[in-house]
């Protein structure tokens, strides 16, 4: 189902994706933070559809339906990176700051951090051009609106 996307994110130059493939790549992200400790909590499936909507000024139904196809991408991809590297060719430095809160929201939205979602996130954030500080500061801003 996801060959042709798959396909593309693999090359060894990719070209940038369309806009909404652009999301799905995002989404599937948000998905793999989720499940990176092998625990996909009721809670994260949440934070993911509300981040999405919030993102893309999506309704619930589309958020939803989004996060459902990111699911199935999630499962077939081989890596983090590629991931990483499509929503960061798609997506300005500014609104990149923005998408890594959202994994933020999804890692802390379950109420629990462990050693996979903090290295997930050490990886993530460095691949989408931010310092570990950056990545902390994102954090604490997340953790104070959830408070």
């Amino acid at each position: 189902m996801f060959e042709t996307f798959l396909r593309r994110l693999i090359r060894p130059d990719p070209m940038p994706l369309p806009q909404a493939d652009a999301r799905l790549a995002l989404a599937a992200l948000l998905v793999r933070a989720a499940r990176v400790n092998g625990d996909y909590d009721p809670a994260q499936v949440v934070a993911i559809d509300a981040a999405l909507a919030r993102r893309y000024g999506f309704g619930a139904d589309d958020a939803a339906a989004l996060r459902a196809r990111a699911e199935g991408l999630e499962s077939e991809a081989p890596d983090t990176v590629r991931f990483t590297r499509a929503v960061k060719q798609a997506t300005a430095l500014e609104d990149r700051a923005a998408e890594l809160e959202m994994l933020w929201e999804v890692i802390l939205s379950d109420g629990a951090r462990d050693h996979e979602e903090d290295g997930f996130m050490r990886l993530v954030a460095d691949l989408l051009g931010f310092s570990d500080r950056d990545s902390a500061l994102a954090r604490q801003r997340v953790a104070e609106r959830m408070a």
